[in-house]
């Protein structure tokens, strides 16, 4: 009995202290990044090899900009006062652009996952966690095009477990260029808005769905061959419609019918949403002119068709604008001054305005961000399903 229990015992000290050897030494603390009070922020990075350290915080006007570094290989700066607001950044290290390793909040993107910095506002955003009741964010899988296996997060709202009977409209939010089904939730904080524009009593309780909006993708990645997609991000090559098709087949015959048979959710075209930003809304749009009998609200946001792909795919909708009227409780477009495509959205709308179609438009600063996505989602929500 006493031989085994050494030899056990000797086998046991030996793994440890093995794996003890193995590990890496440890390097110092790094607490990055440190917003202050008065919104100034310190980053940091260890990097004592390094020859150069660059902020790369362009969304809040810190873009390339020099770290010092101390005697332990510590590099930081401090930058601001920063308006209050959710922003991505990173580091250039010696032209490498990397994640902030001392941060676990980051942007899920499918190319560089950049590192997330929260402003706090001296009162709590819209945005910002409450004291209200929460609803419940899943991650779900569903079976999709081609025998893969689709991504999607799902919010159901504050009581939805506590209610069997009951059942919710659901609004369908997709990704932008590049993003995944977690950015509206991680980085627009969807679910969160929501949550405080039910407590206030100014939205319907409601599912969101947010899928990933890039299917090449997702069949390349569980390819046995790796097919590699086409870029994405090329908004005019000659696949780009033919990729919002298949996205809106796997929306209309996979996800749809998944959602509607394992959540309790009213399966009739007046308790659907469609919605989307960049990539995301010309899906959306695409998909809800497409098939009328499906949705009734939708919200663009930041994107558009052009009036060439209106009168060429769609042409029923300015042609016949009394009865796209009547069947569309909701068109939304919404949009930045400094954004990229606002040229081309307010070209679309001109050309609703002259076919007489119906809608709601919302114009506000800044650019091709996600700090606008949440205005346009503090801007919709409370509007849906009314």
């Amino acid at each position: 009995m006493y031989p085994h229990f050494y030899k056990f015992f000797t086998l046991t000290l030996l793994f440890a202290c093995s794996w003890v050897i193995a590990q890496p030494p440890r390097g110092p603390l790094v607490v990055s990044p440190q917003v202050h009070t008065d919104k100034r922020i310190t980053f940091r990075y260890l990097a004592p090899t390094a020859r150069q350290v660059l902020l790369d915080g362009g969304q809040f006007g810190a873009s390339g900009v020099p770290m010092t570094r101390d005697s332990i290989g510590i590099w930081s700066v401090t930058v601001g006062p920063i308006k209050p607001d959710i922003y991505p950044y990173g580091f250039k290290v010696d032209g490498v652009t990397v994640m902030d390793p001392a941060n676990v909040n980051y942007f899920p993107n499918e190319r560089f996952k950049a590192s997330l910095v929260d402003v706090p506002s001296e009162k709590p955003a819209l945005y910002d966690l409450q004291n209200v009741t929460h609803g419940t964010i899943t991650y779900e899988y569903y079976p999709s095009v081609s025998g893969i296996t689709g991504r999607v997060v799902v919010y159901t709202p504050p009581g939805y477990d506590k209610s069997p009977t009951k059942k919710y409209p659901v609004y369908y939010l997709i990704s932008g260029t590049t993003d995944t089904e977690e950015t509206f939730f991680k980085v627009g904080h969807t679910n969160l808005i929501l949550d405080n524009l039910i407590a206030q009593g100014k939205a319907v309780p409601m599912i969101v769905v947010m899928p990933y909006g890039n299917i090449a993708a997702r069949i390349a990645e569980q390819s046995p061959n790796g097919t590699k997609p086409a870029d994405p991000t090329i908004r005019d090559a000659p696949d780009a419609v033919s990729r919002a098709k298949a996205f809106e087949d796997d929306l209309l015959k996979n996800l749809v019918p998944y959602v509607e048979k394992n959540y309790r959710a009213i399966s009739s075209r007046d308790s659907r949403a469609i919605g989307g930003f960049s990539r995301g809304g010309g899906q959306t749009l695409r998909a809800a002119f497409g098939n009328m009998d499906k949705f009734a609200w939708v919200c663009s946001y930041a994107s558009y068709l052009s009036p060439a792909e209106m009168d060429r795919s769609f042409s029923q909708i300015g042609g016949n604008a009394a009865n796209t009227n009547n069947q569309l409780k909701l068109l939304w477009l919404g949009i930045g001054t400094e954004d990229f495509l606002y040229k081309g959205t307010v070209e679309f709308m001109d050309y609703l305005t002259a076919k007489k179609v119906s809608y709601k438009s919302f114009t506000t600063d800044g650019g091709h961000t996600w700090m606008n996505v949440k205005k346009y989602l503090t801007e919709t929500l409370p509007l849906l399903f009314r």
